[in-house]
């Protein structure tokens, strides 16, 4: 008996030391709603759906801390996706495709090594209304390259008056190649009172299945965001450049946003304009036009709505879940959400 209560109590005092030493933070959002999908096709063009993470998408997340001494800590999270409506993993099925990442901190700034997100991914959030959800969604028109990126280096700097960064580097892993597959990505904010603005960019080399090169893309974003109080103004313009395919340049276009955020009784007002320019194809533009609603109950959990409809030209490809899902070419798609999201 005096045994088993001394193991007790030694597992106890293991267990409060490493707790002091660790700081570890359980998070995630459930988010779900219907979905009502136009795809403006000849036949069978709506479907109605229940669909998981509209707003933002669900997560289950770990986040931690460990004090090195001297300024300097350990970091990591770990970050997994899932989809509420049938309990499957997201990103292609991975344990933590949302995100997972180790790395340290200290005044200079922070290094992480991992999955993480692109630099021009939090750019995009930062000035986007629907904050890269509902219809709105800027992806749906501005390219994100994914979002994501394996393999990646990431060094973001303090925040020095307002002004802060970060550059990163994701390896290709192809061997004899440094080039092959790799990403670059470098982001400048500027955020004080009611100013935010961004500039990022994002280099990519696409590979084929065997290795080889097969051609590269690259963004450069310039966006922001101005708090008058009862209302915010949003704007964004980037331009593309590149190919999808080795020799095959038609990435070539540039994007703009304007959008409006506006405090309406315990919720917001949110709504925007995007429209894509293609340079390369004659009659290939197109306009994406949202408005939504979100209503807060809690400080945790909310209401939303939203609308969205798409005017491709003859040749455009714009559609709801990024560029070039429209159904065909010249189709004009249209999306309507309504769904509940808590966050923990």
């Amino acid at each position: 008996m005096k045994k088993s209560l001394l193991a007790l109590a030694l597992l106890g005092t293991f267990a409060y030391t490493a707790s002091a030493q660790t700081n570890v933070t359980i998070y995630g959002i459930a988010d779900a709603g219907i979905a009502i999908n136009d795809s403006d096709a000849p036949t069978d063009a709506r479907t109605y759906r229940l669909e998981s993470g509209q707003q933002s998408g669900s997560r289950l997340g770990f986040r931690g801390t460990e004090d090195l001494g001297g300024g300097l800590s350990a970091i990591f999270t770990l970050e997994n996706g899932f989809s509420i409506d049938n309990g499957q993993l997201g990103q292609g099925n991975r344990l933590f495709g949302r995100q997972a990442w180790v790395g340290l901190n200290s005044g200079f700034g922070a290094i992480k090594f991992g999955r993480q997100y692109n630099p021009i991914r939090p750019a995009l959030e930062s000035i986007d209304p629907f904050a890269l959800g509902l219809a709105g969604n800027m992806t749906n028109v501005f390219l994100a390259y994914g979002e994501r990126a394996d393999n990646t280096i990431n060094y973001s700097t303090p925040k020095f008056g307002g002004f802060s960064g970060q550059v990163a580097y994701s390896l290709g892993e192809i061997a004899g190649s440094t080039s092959a597959g790799r990403q670059a990505g470098l982001l400048l904010n500027y955020n004080s009172g009611p100013i935010n603005v961004v500039l990022a960019y994002h280099d990519q080399n696409l590979v084929t299945a065997t290795g080889a090169n097969s051609g590269g893309a690259d963004t450069v974003m310039l966006g922001g965001t101005y708090d008058f109080g009862v209302a915010k103004v949003h704007a964004a313009y980037a331009v593309n450049k590149g190919e999808t395919a080795a020799g095959a340049t038609n990435v070539d276009s540039d994007d703009m946003m304007l959008g409006l955020t506006a405090k309406l009784g315990a919720g917001s007002v949110i709504a925007s304009y995007m429209r894509k320019n293609n340079d390369l194809v004659g009659n290939g533009d197109s306009n994406l036009w949202a408005i939504g609603y979100t209503y807060d109950i809690s400080k945790r959990t909310n209401f939303y709505t939203s609308y969205g409809r798409v005017k491709n030209d003859p040749t455009g490809l714009v559609g709801f879940g990024g560029p070039l899902t429209a159904g065909g070419a010249g189709r004009d798609p249209s999306t309507l959400n309504v769904g509940v999201r808590h966050r923990f």
